[in-house]
């Protein structure tokens, strides 16, 4: 992908070499390619339109998102998305002429899409899959925005979406020592999408760390840390990093659970930047910083957390907590699930204070279960679990009105 020389969103879209045009073309040839190793089941779109004059589209502009979509063989209703960013920039976000190898930023990231859509293509999944090069992220997340909006529009039940961004390298080259087995993940806890009454809500119940992407993140680390993946996954409990965004934000707007992928340190001199030398420092964000062994493993990350969503039970729904006498003790009810494979649910707890699931119950394939505690002095939450053992994320429970 660096040797379209840039794939700025402005970019030529008809010069068969250079600019976002052919690097579409070529990601659109990798996913046709791949696709005809899943016996039909994975369908290929190139998803375009115009985004109107913006604060960085100064004309019309044309954007492409590439999607392959990977049908469930069981749930196929129910949806988890990966993405990565096909454009690329250099210092001035306006500059679309100069070169943009955009090697960290965000080939890396796409890398990570086409490859886990070649493992996943030949294997079936109960839920499906959407592997997606999207495009206009340095712009103003242009393509995510247009392509979360619709899949909201179509009702697709998006479980689980994760935007990897600047993945490819462990070590930021400043001194400070590689860290080649972590991989942050940015999750928030207020959902962006609650409503004021929604707010008021949870203001009255506590919350605040338990909405739907906390759980995908605590999901997530639950398994992708271990011997397979050789990583850790530091969960960061903010939408993203310090007053910036990716791809995730417009799932994330939509009312999806969502979170973005990101190295454990990233070197600004290759990010954004025009590639020179100065004072005898290489700018530019070019192959030469990238760690592949470590990519490799970022990959297996959002492998096994793609894998384990689905194949395992969809997330609960309608889970409520009964609040219509004043007891010690806490009743959940929820709606029972679809899946052909589903043996059940746990009901799990922890202290307010714990960031993570301490305890857990199984109640067996009912719709309603009494635990012995007070709603007042922990959290609650629900998940499902197969017939193999495999668990859903927990789903937070609401007031029964």
């Amino acid at each position: 992908m660096t040797q379209f020389g840039t794939r700025h969103t402005l970019s030529s879209q008809t010069d068969p070499v250079r600019g976002i045009g052919a690097a579409t073309e070529w990601v659109y040839a990798q996913m046709q390619a791949i696709a005809a190793t899943s016996g039909g089941r994975m369908t290929v779109q190139k998803q375009s339109f115009v985004q109107p004059v913006s604060p960085r589209i100064p004309v019309p502009t044309t954007i492409t998102n590439v999607i392959a979509t990977l049908r469930g063989t069981a749930a196929p209703e129910r949806a988890y998305v990966i993405t990565g960013h096909l454009d690329s920039r250099v210092t001035d976000v306006m500059d679309f002429t100069s070169d943009a190898p955009g090697a960290d930023d965000d080939a890396s990231g796409v890398a990570v899409v086409l490859e886990l859509a070649r493992v996943f293509a030949t294997r079936q999944t109960r839920g499906t899959l959407v592997f997606a090069a999207v495009s206009g992220e340095e712009q103003g997340l242009y393509g995510s925005t247009h392509m979360a909006a619709q899949m909201k529009a179509a009702g697709t039940d998006v479980q689980g979406m994760f935007s990897n961004d600047i993945v490819g390298a462990s070590s930021a080259w400043d001194g400070t020592r590689p860290d080649p087995r972590t991989l942050r993940l940015f999750v928030e806890g207020v959902p962006t999408a609650e409503t004021p009454a929604e707010a008021s809500v949870r203001q009255s119940i506590g919350g605040e760390n338990d909405g739907p992407s906390r759980q995908l993140g605590r999901f997530v680390k639950d398994v992708a840390e271990n011997d397979a993946t050789d990583m850790k996954v530091w969960v960061i409990w903010r939408r993203d990093r310090f007053l910036r965004g990716s791809d995730h934000i417009p799932f994330l707007r939509n009312g999806y659970p969502a979170a973005r992928f990101t190295e454990p340190r990233e070197n600004f001199n290759h990010q954004h930047q025009n590639t020179r030398v100065e004072n005898g420092v290489q700018f530019g964000d070019l192959t030469e910083f990238l760690d592949f062994d470590y990519l490799t493993r970022v990959a297996k990350v959002n492998g096994a957390a793609l894998w384990s969503l689905a194949q395992g039970p969809g997330t609960p729904k309608n889970v409520k907590i009964v609040t219509a006498g004043l007891t010690n003790d806490s009743t959940l009810t929820w709606s029972r699930g679809t899946d052909s494979g589903l043996a059940g649910y746990e009901v799990v707890w922890r202290e307010t204070t714990s960031p993570y699931w301490t305890h857990a119950i199984d109640v067996g394939d009912v719709v309603t279960a009494t635990i012995g505690l007070s709603k007042d002095n922990v959290q609650f939450g629900l998940r499902a679990v197969d017939r193999e053992g495999q668990r859903s994320p927990v789903a937070f429970p609401q007031p029964a009105t």
